[in-house]
């Protein structure tokens, strides 16, 4: 081996500080983020983003009590999938 290449146990060593890092962070968390084109993007909800501009997130915001009661009302219909990390 060349001085520049690890050895077994430092390439053991450092999976184990790369699993350590994926513990610590919890599916369950949520990132926000601005993304390129500066829209707010909300990481964690599912497999892609969720990103809309400043002003639908203030409508969708403004609107958080009728959308909660409608998904209430609606529940039976809903496809509920199990939350990660719980």
């Amino acid at each position: 081996m060349t001085e520049f290449e690890p050895t077994k146990e430092e390439l053991l060593k450092r999976i184990a500080e790369l699993e350590q890092q994926v513990r610590v962070r919890k599916p369950a968390d949520m990132e926000f983020r601005v993304s390129d084109k500066g829209g707010v993007s909300v990481y964690g909800l599912g497999r892609f983003p969720v990103t809309l501009y400043y002003e639908q997130w203030t409508r969708l915001l403004d609107h958080a009590d009728e959308l909660r009661a409608f998904m209430e009302e609606n529940k039976s219909k809903l496809k509920m999938r199990p939350r990660a990390g719980v």
